[in-house]
C-alpha cells in the first residue's frame, strides 16, 4: 500500500484499490509492513504526551504516571492493536460468507489492515497539546476509516453485488466501530488493573 494513493482511497474504488487486489498482500506481510508500525504510533504519541504534557491532552491521567508505567500502558496498547485487527478481518470473511461470499481471510485481512490507517495516523495530532484539537482530528479520522472501508468492500472483497456490497460495507463499519470501542475499554480496563497494583 502506498500512503500516496491514500487521499484517493478515500474517495474512490479504483485508485489505490486495484494495486492492493492486484499484488494481492500475505497477511503476516501485511501484518509486518502496515499493522506493526502503524500500531507503534498510538503508543508512542501517547508516552511523548505524558511526558511533554503532561494532563493537558489527557486530564484523567494526573498524577502523571512513571516512564515504567507509560512502558507497560505501550505493550498492552500495541499488542490488543494487533489482537483486534485480526479479529476485525475474522469478522469482515465471516459478513461476506453470510452473504454467500467467501473473499478469503486474506484479503478480509487487507481491508482490517486499511481501514484503520487514519486513527494510527490521527494520533500524531499529541503533538499539539490540546484536547478539544485531538478530539477534531480523531473525528475526522473516524470519517475517513469509514469511507476507507465503503470503498474498499468492493475492490479487496471482490463483491460485485452492489446491494451485498453496500451491506458489507455497513456492517463492518458498524462492527468496526464497536471493536475499536471496545479495544479503548480493555486497554483502560487492563491498564487500570495495572495500575491498582501498582499502587499498593
Amino acid at each position: 500500500m502506498s500512503f500516496a494513493h491514500l487521499p484517493k482511497m478515500l474517495a474512490s474504488e479504483t485508485e489505490g484499490w486495484s494495486d492492493i487486489a492486484q499484488s494481492h498482500p500475505a497477511a503476516k506481510r501485511l501484518l509486518f509492513c502496515l499493522v506493526m508500525p502503524m500500531s507503534l504510533i498510538p503508543p508512542l504519541m501517547y508516552a511523548y504526551a505524558e511526558l511533554a504534557n503532561p494532563g493537558q491532552v489527557f486530564p484523567l491521567s494526573v498524577p502523571t504516571i512513571s516512564g515504567f508505567q507509560l512502558w507497560i500502558s505501550g505493550v498492552v496498547l500495541f499488542a490488543v492493536q494487533l489482537a483486534m485487527v485480526s479479529f476485525m478481518a475474522m469478522l469482515i470473511q465471516r459478513m461476506a460468507i453470510a452473504q454467500d461470499h467467501d473473499p478469503g481471510y486474506e484479503a478480509a485481512y487487507s481491508l482490517a489492515a486499511i481501514a484503520p490507517v487514519p486513527l494510527w495516523l490521527s494520533s500524531l495530532a499529541l503533538f499539539v497539546p490540546s484536547l478539544s484539537f485531538n478530539v477534531m482530528v480523531v473525528a475526522a479520522a473516524w470519517v475517513a476509516s469509514v469511507a476507507l472501508i465503503r470503498h474498499g468492500v468492493h475492490p479487496l472483497l471482490k463483491v460485485d453485488d452492489i446491494r451485498k456490497s453496500r451491506y458489507i460495507a455497513n456492517m463492518v463499519t458498524l462492527a468496526g466501530i464497536a471493536a475499536w470501542v471496545g479495544l479503548m475499554i480493555i486497554s483502560a480496563a487492563i491498564l487500570s488493573m495495572l495500575l491498582v497494583s501498582w499502587s499498593i
